[in-house]
């Protein structure tokens, strides 16, 4: 099987690429940076594992088109992908600029509409397929301060049921997995202690007392693309330890 995941170069993304190829999957890297790429790659190679990079932006729909037809001429066709890319920039709103706004959608809305298409064009006569996209629980739940992020994971999310609907019938499902606080460098740049959460900014702790692994956020996305999860589309699974007390 043939697996791409985008933001593999790091966090979410080199977690789900790792399980993806110990699970058998040949998997296609892609990542904008292209160092990170690289190094995360090097590293699962080191394993004796088939994983490729391929930088790339995943909003550049020529772009991504042509490395899926690379993918598919190099290692067959595609049967999973997995939408991880994303990017936070936090700002109240007042203080969030046209910049910031349009680079945050780029990436978490444009970049799972461009990729979600070039897998279903090619999944769509092949009659299988699984798509599943990261989004957030932000993406359900407001939260104060990262509202361009929020909003661009809930059109995520939205359009990944809507794409569900749409390929059910050539046996192709589409999922969503919502992480809640998870050890990445985007938690960091937050600050603040997410377990304990801060009633200020209206942000509950959480309830398991724990942040998630990257490995935790993988293991529910290799779930939702196993044949265990084959009656299973169009859902938004929320991966939170609770925080979000499921509102």
């Amino acid at each position: 099987m043939v697996a791409v995941v985008s933001g593999a170069g790091g966090g979410i993304g080199a977690a789900t690429a790792l399980a993806l190829a110990r699970a058998g999957r040949t998997v296609a890297a892609l990542d904008r940076d292209a160092d990170a790429l690289r190094t995360a790659v090097a590293e699962m190679r080191a394993e004796g594992l088939p994983v490729e990079a391929y930088p790339a932006d995943v909003s550049a729909s020529a772009e991504v088109e042509k490395i899926f037809d690379e993918i598919e001429t190099l290692h067959g066709p595609v049967d999973e992908l997995v939408n991880v890319a994303g990017v936070l920039r936090a700002a109240q709103v007042v203080d969030t600029t046209d910049e910031d706004w349009a680079a945050t959608f780029a990436v978490n809305t444009t970049g799972v509409f461009v990729l979600s298409r070039a897998a279903a064009r090619r999944m769509t006569p092949r009659g299988a397929g699984a798509i599943v996209t990261v989004s957030s629980n932000a993406g359900g739940v407001p939260r104060a301060g990262i509202a361009a992020y929020a909003a661009s994971k809930a059109a995520a999310t939205h359009f990944t049921r809507c794409l569900g609907l749409e390929l059910g019938p050539h046996g192709i499902r589409c999922n969503t997995v919502s992480p809640g606080s998870t050890e990445t460098p985007m938690l960091h740049a937050l600050g603040g202690d997410p377990v304990a959460g801060d009633a200020q900014v209206f942000r509950t702790g959480i309830p398991l007392g724990r942040v998630a692994l990257p490995s935790d956020i993988a293991d529910a996305v290799l779930f939702l693309l196993s044949d265990q999860a084959r009656h299973i589309t169009m859902h938004d699974l929320y991966v939170d330890g609770g925080a979000t007390l499921r509102a």
